[in-house]
């Protein structure tokens, strides 16, 4: 697949002027595992002493989910790397399986082919949940994890948001309403920030998901990860995160109950869910500081 994406297609938004101002600025890499392509961007030299930071977007997304948090991670001499998860964006569907767990291996060789490891590894939501899974798999591949509105911590007694289908729907103007919605039901907290840019990223994202069947986020599986992995672990969520609601204090609690390492806990005001996204300023002030402790 190409990173030069339609924006006729199904009616889709044109992305934002960032989106080519970091592609131009990007290395574009593959990695190959059981026949099936990743695609890798990378911004930012090797620097001697310090360790890489790979980053996973969440579900039905993209690198773009980071499209906010590139510039100043780059401003401060961090090398990243950036792949589209197996089914998603650019990088094929995993050989076998539709979930978090058949990504690992391919995620764990791709770092491997590209020199990578160790690294320090950062996820959004389903991302997270999947870079706690590989850091239990694979504990010599990381030294720092950064989680960010991760799910699957097993606090929340039944799924605490609905999204609308939009698949079915011909009229392109139609189906932009039910993905403004579904922005503003999960993804984030003030109406204000459901932009034509904020848009733009979640269509083209959403278009691309070919892993429809995906279930580990509704389990307990990142709770079960958390108490196998023994590097450094920080959580980052947004006050309003939809995944949680009420439930923030049971998440923070549970988070200390079966994380032997862990860093900090923060919830950010004023954002939901994308976080990185809807207060990027906020966000950066606070993963810096873990990143570097």
């Amino acid at each position: 697949m190409s990173d030069v994406l339609d924006t006729s297609a199904a009616g889709l938004l044109p992305l934002p002027a960032l989106y080519e101002t970091l592609l131009a600025k990007a290395a574009r890499r593959t990695t190959v595992f059981e026949g099936q392509t990743v695609v890798w961007h990378s911004w930012g030299p090797r620097r001697p002493g310090t360790l890489p930071l790979v980053m996973l977007h969440g579900g039905s997304g993209s690198w773009t989910h980071w499209i906010r948090n590139i510039d100043a991670l780059l401003a401060q001499g961090h090398e990243l790397w950036l792949p589209d998860l197996p089914g998603f964006g650019d990088s094929d569907p995993p050989a076998v399986g539709t979930d978090a767990d058949a990504m690992l291996a391919p995620l764990h060789a791709g770092m491997a082919q590209l020199d990578l490891l160790p690294c320090q590894l950062m996820g959004f939501s389903f991302g997270g949940m999947t870079a706690a899974m590989l850091t239990a798999a694979y504990p010599q591949a990381v030294e720092r994890l950064v989680l960010v509105g991760a799910p699957a911590m097993g606090v929340v007694p039944e799924k605490q948001f609905s999204l609308k289908g939009w698949r079915h729907l011909s009229d392109p103007a139609e189906q932009q309403e039910m993905h403004r919605y579904n922005l503003g039901a999960l993804m984030l907290w003030d109406a204000a920030k459901i932009d034509d840019q904020a848009l733009a990223v979640h269509q083209h994202n959403v278009v691309r998901d070919r892993l429809p069947r995906r279930r580990l986020a509704n389990t307990d599986i990142l709770a079960q990860s958390l108490p196998q992995i023994a590097c450094p672990v920080a959580a980052i969520y947004g006050a309003y995160d939809a995944l949680y609601k009420s439930y923030m204090p049971a998440l923070e609690h549970q988070y200390r109950a079966v994380t032997p390492h862990l860093q900090a806990f923060v919830r950010l005001p004023d954002a939901g869910h994308w976080v990185q996204y809807e207060q990027p300023e906020a966000f950066m002030a606070t993963l810096l500081p873990l990143l570097s402790s």
